[in-house]
């Protein structure tokens, strides 16, 4: 198995929403704020190479908005999706699994290219994962998160016959070394991957941990669905990673690809940064 870190730009979103009750006072000093509120986040995917499947985890926004949606989230930074993949010699046809942590629009945007009037798979040769759980929530959203579910991003997936479903059970295999983790404070049944590389734990941790910033357990999102679930989760799952030493794949953190956290006196804390080409 390889891994590769694929780097589809960056965006902006409210600082006093990624870091709901926490004051600005408190969250700016890590992830400071521009004249609007907003703190600019990457959107981190990662490629998996393992004998003939190419697994691409999330990807992004896509490009297939208008003006008006762009302009909301100030989509910034050299890199896109394409870029990322000729970097490491891959193109976006080799792609064999998508597999979708879940169904917002900054995961899974890249997912559907507008062709001329016409909504298609942007990976064609892909076979398209997420769960029927999570697929029931995002396809009858509820009014506060419907804004993240686009409709436009997930029924051409079904419409192209590509789509399939994960059973939703904690640890299910999904390909060898590649077993899924559950969680459900951010949005119904969101999966994490957990695979086990060079004798190590790896965690693609999509929303549950967006940053090194969200370590401290209260500093959980507004745009979280459930945030004392997360809460909860947070904190077992924090608490397994210290004692297991995972390293932890960061989907959103501007700066850092990965960390290890560590249990101290007051609690858990952050232990090391560094990049997915280090390990």
């Amino acid at each position: 198995m390889k891994l590769y870190t694929i780097n589809t730009g960056f965006f902006k979103l409210d600082g006093g929403a990624m870091f709901g009750v926490v004051p600005k006072s408190i969250w700016q000093k890590t992830n400071p704020a521009d004249a609007n509120n907003l703190c600019s986040w990457a959107m981190r995917s990662l490629l998996i190479e393992d004998g003939s499947r190419l697994i691409l985890v999330d990807n992004g926004l896509g490009n297939k908005q208008d003006e008006k949606f762009f302009s909301h989230y100030y989509l910034h930074g050299d890199d896109t999706l394409d870029k990322s993949l000729a970097a490491h010699g891959f193109h976006r046809d080799q792609i064999t699994d998508v597999f979708l942590t879940h169904l917002h629009f900054d995961h899974c945007g890249g997912s559907i290219e507008r062709y001329g009037d016409q909504l298609r798979p942007a990976f064609k040769n892909a076979i398209y994962w997420t769960n029927e759980q999570h697929w029931d929530w995002a396809v009858n959203p509820n009014a506060r998160e419907k804004a993240s579910f686009l409709k436009e991003n997930i029924l051409p997936i079904q419409e192209s016959g590509q789509l399939r479903f994960i059973p939703s059970q904690n640890g299910v295999v999904f390909h060898e070394d590649i077993k899924i983790r559950f969680a459900y404070g951010h949005t119904d049944a969101m999966m994490l991957p957990q695979l086990y590389y060079k004798d190590k734990t790896i965690i693609y941790m999509a929303d549950l941990l967006p940053s090194v910033g969200h370590i401290p357990l209260p500093y959980v999102m507004a745009y979280d669905m459930f945030p004392l679930q997360t809460l909860k989760e947070k904190k077992e799952f924090l608490e397994e990673a210290a004692v297991n030493e995972y390293i932890l794949y960061l989907e959103h953190d501007p700066i850092n690809e990965c960390c290890t956290v560590q249990q101290t006196e007051k609690g858990i804390k952050l232990k090391d940064t560094f990049s997915l080409s280090s390990i």
